[in-house]
């Protein structure tokens, strides 16, 4: 029933559509963006619903407040203390090493504000865990949630950064002006 109501609500009354062309094994991280709004976790939830996708994600800490807190852990919410070096990246391949399953999203530029230094750790997790990267950007202006490439990290960070950068530059989030890959 869920997953018919967001199919519903996401495709028909919202008039999204997807084009997904990679293989979800049963460990991975998706890399999202752009990130400029809000809406994006409506919408990133909606096509998880729709599509049968469950995974967790990473969302600042200052989010999990109560009531609010428990149901973003309930939907898979991770929280983040960004202004601490923890070992969040160890942990989290450490965890993706021990589970027959593991999903994450990540979105690269930490923020919903302009950023051209995207964050790297979700590179890290999946290079110190060995599982793939499934890039999956959100277009506004074309209605279009699409996943076209996977990135198999093989540790040379600077060129698969840029690669990655590349795919996403032409997505255009919500609030298009506050989206940006920086210099690739």
């Amino acid at each position: 029933m869920w997953k018919s109501f967001c199919r519903w609500l996401l495709y028909q009354r919202w008039g999204w559509t997807t084009l997904n062309t990679e293989l979800h094994p049963e460990k991975f991280i998706i890399c999202l963006a752009p990130h400029t709004s809000n809406s994006d976790f409506l919408i990133g939830q909606l096509y998880a619903g729709a599509e049968g996708i469950r995974s967790n994600f990473l969302m600042k800490k200052e989010w999990f407040f109560w009531p609010l807190g428990s149901l973003l852990r309930r939907l898979g919410g991770i929280p983040v203390c960004r202004s601490k070096h923890t070992s969040m990246t160890d942990r989290m391949a450490e965890t993706a090493k021990q589970l027959d399953s593991f999903h994450l999203c990540v979105t690269p530029e930490g923020t919903r504000s302009l950023n051209p230094e995207w964050k790297k750790g979700f590179y890290y997790i999946a290079l110190k865990a060995g599982i793939p990267i499934l890039l999956y950007g959100i277009d506004y202006e074309k209605r279009l949630i699409q996943c076209t490439k996977t990135i198999i990290p093989n540790g040379d960070i600077d060129a698969q950064m840029r690669e990655i950068k590349q795919y996403f530059k032409d997505f255009k989030g919500k609030n298009p002006e506050n989206f940006t890959v920086g210099d690739v």
